[in-house]
């Protein structure tokens, strides 16, 4: 079948896309600017097309033709994200009815059990998509699922620094509330296995693992998993979702901005109601993965540095995607540059394995402090801070988050350009080059780029100017420093 993957530059759809590939299936992926996708494994498999959900002029080149068309996005990170999501589901399932799509799929979130309250807006929002998608034209099939867990994941990554960072922890009371957590391997199958179910299946499904816990009981049993103490959790009234998602944005990598629409989410049980796929796709011979399992094969791929696909993957729709402001369009407008050169007693190719491992555990080459104090900053104001590392500690592809950083080109062996996602009043790239430079040399050349926005921007750019020396500088010395000489 020719299935049509959107949010393929996120944590399901990255790997949904390859799995697809792997079973037969034509696979087709919509993104808002291809080059996201120019870098991943499987990239000459699948056929990329441009265009946005938000657009509908844009989207019949991309189901044209289609037989399965996945719905795998989502507006979390905007102030709007009800309304986004509402408008671009409207538009997938209208733009799938006009081009004969056969079926829809989509992931969503747990329905909250009856007399939980009022739902957070973030189930809310995936609960409408859904009936969005079921009231269309085309058989849908709509996978509700509470927790995943999987090297990566939003969720995962909560757990996981939260666990391991606070021995005792003052918690909120929704810690106490029951979760049917699925391991990421298990929905990717049933996100599969959809694509050949019969036209007459047109419903939504609760898919869950075995295991029903409460988020307390998943803190101390990933601390088994991981060989830690046992956590002394204490829950408290008074920690209301907002604060929750502080605190949560405070010890984990994950912005408030995302943790606050997950937070609120847990203050419901998610639990299964039924488990009618299981008629269509049967469970696997040995049964759903476990929650010690699934925790278990998450941290092999953190050790190993083979998680395929991070939460921080995707951008939101709002992320600056203009070019470096080199062309003539730029001309007569303020642009604001730090230029750094060094000479390399090594190869660019030495130099150039340097370059690609910069940030995360490797650091930035130059006055941590700095680094760290900037990214407790852009916390503080809503921004996504230092702490989203990196997925892999030796390769970068385009696309991928880096630190406050998105990569926005590679030329391999020669150039490495990010574009910052701090919280900037402009927009901000850093460059940074490998030149040979004879007799077996190379040269470092090291480019920030700032654009300003109106006064604020000019003050801005104004008031760290001086730091650059120590911070920037220091970078380019030690950068050529660090690279081994033969």
């Amino acid at each position: 079948m020719r299935c049509l993957v959107t949010g393929a530059t996120g944590y399901i759809g990255g790997r949904l896309a390859p799995r697809l590939l792997a079973e037969g299936h034509q696979v087709r992926c919509l993104a808002r600017k291809a080059g996201r996708l120019r870098d991943v494994p499987w990239a000459a498999e699948a056929e990329v097309v441009e265009g946005d959900l938000r657009r509908p002029e844009t989207l019949p080149a991309a189901f044209a033709g289609v037989d399965v068309a996945y719905y795998l996005v989502h507006s979390l990170g905007r102030a709007d994200f009800e309304a986004a999501d509402r408008e671009a589901a409207t538009h997938f399932a209208e733009a799938a009815a006009a081009a004969g799509v056969h079926r829809i799929v989509y992931l969503g979130g747990p329905e909250p059990a009856a007399g939980g309250g009022v739902p957070s807006p973030h189930l809310r929002s995936r609960a409408e998509v859904a009936r969005i998608l079921l009231a269309g034209e085309v058989p849908t099939v709509v996978l509700r699922a509470a927790v995943i867990i999987g090297s990566g994941s939003a969720s995962f990554e909560m757990l996981r620094y939260l666990t391991e960072r606070l021995p005792a922890m003052v918690t909120p009371r929704w810690v106490r509330n029951r979760i049917q957590p699925i391991a990421v391997r298990d929905v990717l199958r049933y996100l599969v296995g959809c694509a050949t179910l019969p036209p007459e299946v047109d419903r939504a499904f609760d898919i869950g693992g075995p295991d029903v816990l409460t988020f307390r009981e998943m803190m101390q049993r990933y601390a088994g998993v991981a060989g830690l103490r046992r956590r002394i959790i204490v829950p408290v009234r008074p920690l209301t979702p907002a604060l929750s998602s502080h605190w949560v944005g405070l010890i984990t990598p994950v912005p408030n901005a995302i943790a606050r629409p997950l937070v609120e989410s847990l203050i419901h049980e998610a639990v299964t109601h039924e488990h009618d796929i299981a008629r269509w796709l049967p469970d696997p011979p040995g049964g759903l993965t476990g929650f010690d399992d699934a925790v278990a094969l998450a941290l092999s791929r953190v050790r190993d540095a083979q998680v395929e696909t991070r939460w921080s993957n995707a951008s939101g729709p709002d992320a600056p995607a203009e070019p470096l402001p080199t062309d003539p369009e730029w001309s007569g407008g303020t642009v604001y540059t730090d230029l750094r050169e060094q000479e390399v007693d090594a190869p660019p190719a030495a130099l150039w394995r340097t370059i690609e491992g910069v940030g995360g555990e490797h650091g930035w080459y130059s006055f941590p402090l700095a680094w760290s104090v900037r990214g407790w900053l852009d916390r503080l104001v809503g921004g996504v801070g230092l702490r989203r590392g990196r997925r892999d500690p030796h390769r970068l592809q385009v696309g991928e988050a880096l630190d406050f950083w998105r990569v926005e080109e590679i030329v391999p062996g020669t150039l490495l350009r990010l574009r910052a996602e701090m919280r900037l009043p402009g927009r901000a790239w850093l460059e940074l080059r490998a030149e040979p430079a004879g007799d077996g040399r190379s040269r470092y050349v090291q480019r920030a780029v700032f654009l300003p926005r109106g006064l604020p921007g000019h003050l801005y750019w104004l008031s760290v100017a001086p730091f650059h020396a120590v911070v920037f500088g220091g970078m380019a010395r030690n950068i050529a420093r660090h690279t081994p000489t033969p």
